[in-house]
């Protein structure tokens, strides 16, 4: 009996483990542009998913709070751009205007999840 638990449990920390590094979706914060603040603590970026407008450069400031060794450098692999962040020190990345689209960036062993979400402003319906 005690091994259906501890197999029933292991099947569920799996699940966990799956939902938290790839399938959660984290709500996105919206920006207008300007200088967003991004906390890297716990395990993860916040916010994790942020919206942005399109064709206009943006600067992402890091705060780092978690002593990680994993948290000690952001990287956006698909622009070739990467980032030591110090601890307790704010670190601002500038990024070039970008074309419509999503664009993930991660700590170097790709354990700390966020998403840049490129929005053409055109695209969108009127308020």
């Amino acid at each position: 009996m005690s091994s259906i638990f501890i197999n029933l449990a292991g099947l569920v920390l799996i699940v966990f483990i799956v939902w938290w590094f790839w399938l959660s979706r984290p709500a996105s914060r919206k920006a207008a542009g300007g200088v967003i603040d991004i906390l890297v603590d716990h395990g993860v970026y916040e916010p994790a998913r942020i919206e942005v407008p399109a064709d206009r450069s943006v600067t992402l400031r890091f705060l780092r709070r978690d002593a990680s060794p994993c948290a000690g450098k952001v990287v956006f692999d698909a622009l070739g751009i990467s980032a030591d962040l110090p601890l307790g020190e704010p670190r601002e990345v500038r990024l070039p205007p970008l074309p419509p689209g999503e664009l993930e960036f991660t700590c170097q062993m790709k354990m700390y999840r966020g998403t840049l979400v490129i929005a053409d402003a055109r695209l969108r319906p009127k308020k």
